[in-house]
């Protein structure tokens, strides 16, 4: 048996290249081409959120009027107004209200919804498709036709309860402020209702049939397979949705601008409506601290959101 020695043994076909570190193309590293590729999207957010973020709070704390160059820094003086303001102060109230008594009805609305959706009957995807419509539609358009519905003199609605022998004269929904906030959060729970239908239906389609087959083997009732086994499983989709619908009804603006504009006498103002009066008046740094002030809102709400996405990671 011949040896063959180690001088003329036959090298492998493919060499592996042995690339020294440092001298790699810096399109084939990973952190500069993730750089590279997050730089679009960096610029977008400066330009388009983080400059007018910092131009507003820079704003608030200046003395600008609108068609004046001439203007000074004041400080918190725009903020301390705002503590004395009356109108400012039913503006919060009224905020508040707004986005606590919408949300609830449009979660359970949305939830019951999302439950007959989830069945299987004829023209469900049909019907699943026209209740986008009041989510779709341009939210000006459709507070044009919630404007007609609520007219003082030819309201449908007054029409029908006069008909039913239930009123003897016409309803005035946008000319009391009572009536006109209950008005407006009406409008906006028929319009938040779909986007909760729609994100709980998605969760329901990716329960397990098989869990609730069990829990029917099991002897489970229809409300203790939903309570045990449905809950359970939507319960992130269900949070994630409230807090997400908190935030855009804290910041809503065309739906009561069209109805009210904030009134009667100022009073269905939210923090949108209030600046833009606001900034009718020429008092552009005022006007910025009244849209600042909702803020910090938004961003414990913003801050339970990412909490809330995050556990769930």
């Amino acid at each position: 048996m011949s040896v063959v020695p180690a001088s003329v043994k036959p090298k492998p076909a493919v060499a592996a290249l042995d690339v020294p570190r440092g001298r790699s193309r810096w399109w084939d590293r990973e952190a500069p081409l993730a750089y590279l590729f997050m730089v679009p999207g960096a610029l977008l957010l400066i330009l388009f959120m983080a400059y007018p973020f910092g131009l507003g709070i820079y704003l608030s704390l200046t003395d600008k009027m609108v068609g004046f160059a001439d203007f000074d820094f004041i400080g918190l003086e725009n903020y301390q107004y705002l503590l004395r303001d009356r109108v400012f102060h039913q503006t919060v109230v009224n905020t508040f209200v707004y986005g606590f008594v919408t949300v609830p009805f449009k979660l359970v609305l949305g939830l019951g919804l999302a439950l007959v959706l989830n069945q299987r009957f004829r023209l469900s995807s049909a019907i699943r498709a026209g209740l986008l419509l009041p989510w779709i539609v341009p939210t000006a358009i459709s507070s044009l036709a919630w404007l007609m519905l609520f007219d003082p003199v030819l309201s449908p609605i007054s029409w029908v309860l006069r008909e039913w022998g239930l009123i003897t004269q016409n309803v005035n929904f946008l000319g009391d402020r009572v009536n006109a906030m209950a008005s407006l959060c009406l409008a906006n729970v028929w319009r938040g209702i779909p986007f909760f239908a729609i994100s709980i239906l998605a969760g329901l389609q990716a329960v397990p049939q098989e869990l609730h087959e069990a829990a029917a083997l099991d002897g489970a009732s229809s409300w203790q397979r939903f309570r045990s086994v449905t809950l359970p499983t939507i319960r992130t989709i269900v949070v994630i949705a409230t807090l997400f619908s908190i935030i855009w009804t804290f910041a809503d603006f065309q739906l009561i601008y069209v109805l009210t504009k904030g009134g009667p006498a100022n009073g269905t103002h939210v923090f949108g409506t209030y600046a833009y009066q606001t900034m009718g008046y020429s008092a552009l740094g005022q006007a910025a601290s009244v849209a600042l002030s909702m803020f910090p809102f938004l961003a414990i709400f913003a801050a339970l959101l990412l909490r809330q996405l995050r556990s769930e990671d």
